[in-house]
């Protein structure tokens, strides 16, 4: 895992104003690694995975993944249909990025608010190859 740590590493270094990114396998759910600027509770690391789950594969995601792969005839592929999602808070940015190697995998990064979105999101892609070729 000393590679995807590394990749976690320069994840941080390489998006404007990230404050953390992880990689989560969402079939099993667990918290594969994850580098952050400041530390954080168990129960935040622990809830992580759960919550990026969720994003990707909750019941109703999953029902309108269905819906949009049947209207373009595409519903045998098991390709996701979701392959990203922003997450905007108050004060941050979450980004979440399904690695197009493994669909159990997400990328997700933390960025202050005031990042530039674009550049956020480009970097992030960027990353992905790293911390796919980690898993490898």
């Amino acid at each position: 895992m000393m590679a995807l740590d590394k990749a976690l590493q320069d994840t941080v270094k390489n998006v404007p104003e990230a404050l953390a990114a992880g990689f989560v396998d969402i079939e099993s759910g667990m918290l594969l690694a994850v580098k952050t600027v400041d530390s954080h509770s168990p129960e935040v690391m622990d809830l992580l995975a759960a919550a990026t789950g969720d994003l990707f594969q909750g019941p109703n995601v999953v029902s309108i993944e269905n819906i949009f792969k049947k209207m373009r005839g595409t519903e045998h592929d098991k390709r996701h249909y979701f392959q990203e999602v922003i997450v905007n808070s108050d004060n941050l940015v979450h980004v979440f990025l399904r690695s197009k190697a493994n669909q159990a995998y997400v990328l997700t990064v933390v960025c202050r608010i005031s990042v530039n979105l674009g550049m956020a999101l480009t970097r992030a892609r960027h990353s992905m190859p790293a911390c796919e070729a980690a898993m490898m």
